[in-house]
């Protein structure tokens, strides 16, 4: 259920004023992915906007994690829904110890709400693409140690 609501936000905010179909100002925007504007951080994860300024708005972008990434425990300020598009990706809540590592792979769901104190893995021996959503702007607030 959960996944139709949020799915159904996704397409609500894809399509929010969009003109009807014939009206003639409508057009298709299409971005093949060599041609993905890809921004990397300095902890080498690369962000690809799709719609929205992720630093002032919600937004929708791609997200490639490098092989073997572990972030440090942290919380965002607004809710992220991701699609794995590619590699194999665990999200567990808190520091994950004691934790069973459900694995996620391409064609995967997951929904992270605001607020919740968690790390993120890519797993797999290739990088990690992501489609992700957040419904605010774009924030990482380490817990513990790291907010020092």
């Amino acid at each position: 259920m959960c996944m139709t609501k949020c799915l159904g936000a996704v397409a609500a905010t894809l399509f929010a004023g969009a003109p009807v179909v014939g009206a003639g100002a409508a057009e298709i925007k299409l971005t093949a992915q060599p041609d993905l504007a890809w921004q990397t951080t300095g902890e080498g994860v690369a962000f690809a906007p799709l719609k929205g300024n992720r630093f002032e708005e919600s937004y929708m972008a791609m997200v490639r994690l490098p092989a073997g990434l572990v972030s440090p425990v942290h919380t965002k300020s607004a809710g992220m829904y991701g699609l794995v598009v590619a590699g194999e990706m665990v999200h567990l809540a808190g520091d994950g110890a004691d934790r069973a590592e459900n694995v996620l792979r391409s064609g995967d769901y997951y929904e992270i709400p605001a607020g919740l104190p968690h790390l993120s893995k890519c797993v797999s021996q290739v990088d990690c693409v992501t489609f992700l959503y957040q419904d605010g702007p774009f924030d990482f607030l380490p817990v513990g140690e790291e907010r020092r």
